[in-house]
């Protein structure tokens, strides 16, 4: 049952140029990338704009303090390489200070047995060692043309300004509230005597911003002392002394230990085409059984059917049932607030990325550090507390990751994608993935088609737009409800994808972000 419009439609332009393009769920971010390539800047110099300016524009998505992956192509030397930062444990941390409560299922992206107090997602308790910063230090070392300080003057000025609470902010920040308030500093950042911003009536053009000087004050610091201060200087001696002084357990030598570190990718042959799936803690092996299990079951016509749907849903609940077992991983609850942020950057030159980053719930633990102005991430809920299981909660444990950037090559064409939404990402990008390479589909034809998600709990989430005979022949294989594409909350991940051809390139994020836009470098 709707309530929305059964004739509105929605959709985004795609333009080809000859420039590079950056896709991101935020324009703003997106435009510090694309300036970036403007100024004669790599793939890699935007991606690291992008990242920090997501950081200031979209801060409870993403940020220095979450983590990530990335998933790169070097035109020049034909090469992938995946990039992983992500979070850990402390090496602090004490299990006995997450007791369960064996009666309850937890209340956010995991119904884990629910922690006391929700320990493991909310507060200092919840916060994980952060590793984004690291992660585009190690970028910027590979690969990197600009001066470090230069990339992170976008996210700066950007700080300085302020986020413009627009419907779309007040929305997200409401529907966090009641959790902000629990932090004093969230609450001074985020709310409004201790209530969502007010953005004023319906026709009002009033603007307002979220004070975030102390957030570009911090990355001045970054940018003149350089990545390291975030882990062994100044930056991180703030971040302790505030994470502590909340009662976590994040420690100076847990942050001065922190490496990111590159790595192979995850790279298969799916029928003509080439995917560069990532590596480590990922959800790249789970993309990889999904399409080979995929390339079996059925052979591609002209156009997605019902055959090639169920082949889509019965593979990928096979590659999470498989992870379930083998990683310790679980579902989540079939709709909620994407939260991570995804953005793919393709340059002149033909080299790309996809970064997919996350404080992981969004909002992260909700808790602010007041000397960096910057929310924390809430890494600990990615572990089961319940012990005994391949992803149980544990001292200095890396985190398991449902993230998936990819870069590939299929009729010609070469791109790079990847989604936020949780569990749900997998399933974007494995939708995408068989659109262009299995049906050959342009981005703008695949960012518009109709999707599926089949992330655990033996259910099918269905676009309800799909024809009937693809609903049918679902429901023969499982359970089926159907879904509405909407701006919040989402049924399905949101991606955002570059793609090149014939030495031109385009962008293309999901329809329904609100924000999210391809940003070429001429404007």
């Amino acid at each position: 049952m709707s309530n929305f419009s059964r004739t509105q439609q929605i959709r985004k332009q795609v333009i080809w140029t000859e420039g590079g393009v950056v896709a991101s769920q935020h324009r703003k971010a997106a435009e510090a990338g694309a300036a970036i390539l403007a100024a004669g800047g790599d793939a890699i110099d935007a991606a690291i704009a992008t990242s920090f300016a997501a950081g200031v524009v979209e801060p409870w998505m993403s940020g220095p303090m979450g983590g990530g992956m990335m998933t790169l192509w070097r035109a020049g030397e034909q090469k992938a390489e995946t990039i992983e930062f992500g979070m850990r444990a402390p090496q602090g941390l004490d299990v006995s200070d997450y007791p369960l409560q064996p009666e309850k299922k937890a209340g956010d992206l995991f119904p884990w047995m629910r922690v006391e107090g929700d320990r493991n997602i909310y507060g200092a308790t919840a916060i994980a060692v952060p590793g984004t910063v690291a992660g585009m230090e190690l970028a910027h070392q590979r690969y990197g043309t600009r001066d470090w300080a230069d990339l992170l003057a976008p996210a700066i000025a950007l700080a300085e300004e302020g986020m413009l609470i627009d419907w779309y902010a007040s929305l997200i920040i409401a529907s966090a509230t009641r959790q902000l308030a629990q932090d004093r500093d969230a609450a001074s950042l985020f709310l409004i005597d201790g209530q969502w911003p007010n953005i004023s009536g319906w026709t009002a053009l009033a603007e307002s911003h979220l004070d975030q000087r102390t957030h570009a004050k911090t990355l001045r610091r970054l940018a003149e002392a350089g990545a390291r201060d975030f882990y062994e200087g100044e930056i991180a001696r703030m971040i302790v002394e505030d994470v502590q002084a909340k009662g976590g357990c994040l420690s100076l030598d847990d942050l001065a230990a922190y490496r990111a570190q590159a790595a192979q990718p995850r790279t298969i042959a799916y029928r003509d085409a080439v995917i560069h799936a990532p590596s480590g803690l990922s959800a790249g092996a789970e993309l990889v059984a999904t399409l080979k299990q995929m390339e079996a079951a059925f052979t591609p016509g002209k156009a997605p059917s019902a055959e090639s749907y169920t082949a889509l849903a019965q593979a990928l609940t096979a590659a999470y049932l498989d992870r379930l077992e083998n990683a310790g991983d679980t579902g989540e609850s079939p709709q909620s607030p994407a939260c991570t942020t995804t953005f793919s950057v393709v340059d002149r030159h033909g080299n790309m990325v996809n970064v997919t980053q996350t404080l992981l719930s969004i909002f992260g633990s909700h808790v602010v550090s007041p000397q960096t102005g910057m929310l924390m991430n809430n890494g600990i809920m990615w572990f089961d507390p319940e012990p005994g299981k391949p992803n149980s909660l544990a001292p200095g444990k890396r985190c398991l990751m449902n993230i998936c950037p990819i870069v590939g090559q299929a009729g010609g064409r070469s791109f790079a994608l990847g989604a936020s939404g949780g569990r749900k990402i997998l399933a974007a990008v494995a939708n995408l993935t068989s659109f262009i390479a299995d049906f050959g589909m342009d981005l703008e034809t695949a960012f518009h088609m109709p999707r599926i998600d089949a992330s655990g709990g033996g259910v099918v989430i269905a676009d309800e737009t799909l024809p009937q005979d693809v609903l049918e022949t679902l429901a023969g294989f499982a359970p089926v409800k159907t879904a509405r594409r909407t701006v919040h909350p989402y049924a399905f991940a949101v991606p955002a994808g570059v793609m090149r051809e014939n030495g031109r390139n385009c962008g293309a994020t999901e329809i329904m972000t609100p924000w999210g836009d391809a940003v070429s470098e001429a404007g």
